[in-house]
């Protein structure tokens, strides 16, 4: 598979592995902080089912303050050289900074992954320079200030305008249309209202005719709904994505990449059953697939935690 051809994409959603190398993110700050423990992190994610490695270095959960250059990169770099010689899976690196943008592609990325959507001076000119995929994101504000009372008066409609205005603004650059996803932003600037909304508007930002990158995992939005702490969100991370497969090229950051597979996979086979068409049979796509046999492992799964 091709990340930045999606004519070569499997006939599902792909799955981007979550891979925080930062003492502070919401979700799993501090357990990966090491590069080593990053990096063993990332590679179970692979042999979950991970079509994506998404490395970053900065968390930008609510209230959180700006990382400088020299400490992300202390962070990140490591972990994407190991992974670049270990494994095959295309790697991703989360930052709205240019300058680690360019020393994480020299190190093996293939895809800048930017929450600031591309808004940085010089992003644009980085990620067209060396000839690789960008995901725009949109978030209002910054992640100091992003959930500080957001408003909008359309926020679908506005959202939609930001990501079709920043994609034709890297195209004009030089970016490859084909190398280009979007991402709403869920939980970026946005209410409970403003998430939910966006999640029923997802085929309206796939007719932007871009993939479409859905972060959802375990955010807060979730807590508010029925509350939980941010490692029993399973339920409702699923839940977010349930109509995932309805749109034509979709990107899944998640947390959890075995669930979201076994996911997919199980919703794909309940449609073929019915003669509907929501994927073919994917478990020719997936890593884990002689463990899956149950032949050697009696849940039908090798051990995946140690």
């Amino acid at each position: 598979m091709d990340l930045l051809r999606p004519d070569t994409w499997p006939a599902r959603p792909l799955v981007m592995g979550i891979v925080n190398v930062t003492p502070d993110s919401f979700s799993d700050g501090g357990q990966h902080r090491r590069w080593d423990k990053a990096v063993e992190h990332a590679l179970q994610l692979v042999r979950d089912g991970a079509d994506v490695l998404d490395v970053g270095g900065e968390s930008t959960r609510p209230g959180s303050d700006p990382v400088d250059v020299a400490e992300e990169l202390d962070r990140v770099l490591p972990v994407i050289r190991v992974l670049a010689g270990e494994t095959d899976t295309p790697i991703s690196i989360d930052t709205r900074k240019p300058a680690v943008a360019e020393a994480a592609l020299e190190a093996g990325a293939v895809l800048v992954n930017d929450v600031n959507g591309l808004r940085e001076p010089g992003m644009i000119e980085t990620i067209a320079g060396a000839g690789v995929g960008a995901c725009i994101m949109h978030m209002q504000g910054t992640p100091r200030t992003m959930q500080q009372e957001p408003h909008y008066d359309d926020v679908v409609g506005e959202v939609l305008d930001f990501l079709r205005d920043q994609a034709h603004r890297a195209i004009a650059a030089g970016v490859d249309r084909e190398r280009i996803w979007v991402d709403p932003g869920i939980g970026f600037g946005k209410t409970l209202e403003h998430n939910l909304a966006l999640l029923a508007a997802l085929d309206r930002f796939a007719e932007l005719g871009y993939p479409v990158l859905v972060g959802a995992s375990r955010k807060r939005f979730i807590d508010r709904i029925r509350t939980a702490p941010v490692d029993e969100r399973l339920g409702g991370s699923l839940a977010a994505i349930a109509d995932i497969t309805r749109l034509p090229r979709a990107v899944l950051r998640v947390h959890d990449v075995f669930a979201t597979r076994q996911f997919l996979e199980v919703r794909a086979r309940i449609a073929e059953a019915r003669g509907g068409h929501l994927a073919p049979a994917l478990r020719s796509e997936s890593p884990f697939d002689e463990a899956a046999s149950g032949d050697d492992d009696p849940n039908g799964r090798e051990d995946r935690r140690g």
